[in-house]
């Protein structure tokens, strides 16, 4: 199996559980570019805040401080960190990576989102 064949789920490592997953593809582009970083400490960290056109949008950054009730998953070298106010926001949800001709990027697959948005990353 080769590495964009696998995904993340949801393992527990001392904390509660990642309530979203990473296709094969997502896992393996945020394994390179946290390589690019070069900081072995860095995961990263998928939030919702409020705001957007459709009520709330996600947040994607790399992070390497943990508060103690956040959700955290690893698998294939990479580590994915959800805040507690936004695992019941993002349960169930999965993120993909795209590269093609009509651009590239990470899309969030949420089955709690009741609308999204034409740019895809504003849901309610």
């Amino acid at each position: 199996m080769t590495t964009t064949d696998a995904s993340i789920s949801a393992v527990t490592i001392g904390r509660r559980p990642s309530p979203i997953t990473l296709t094969g593809a997502a896992a393996a582009k945020v394994a390179s570019l946290l390589a690019q970083e070069g900081n072995d400490e860095l995961a990263l960290r998928v939030a919702v805040r409020p705001g957007g056109c459709s009520g709330y949008s996600y947040e994607m950054f790399f992070d390497s401080e943990f508060a103690p009730d956040d959700n955290i998953a690893e698998g294939g070298g990479v580590k994915v960190v959800v805040d507690a106010a936004s695992a019941p926001h993002l349960r169930g949800a999965s993120l993909d990576y795209k590269d093609g001709l009509q651009g590239a990027g990470f899309a969030i697959n949420n089955p709690n989102a009741t609308r999204t948005c034409g740019c895809g990353s504003s849901f309610s």
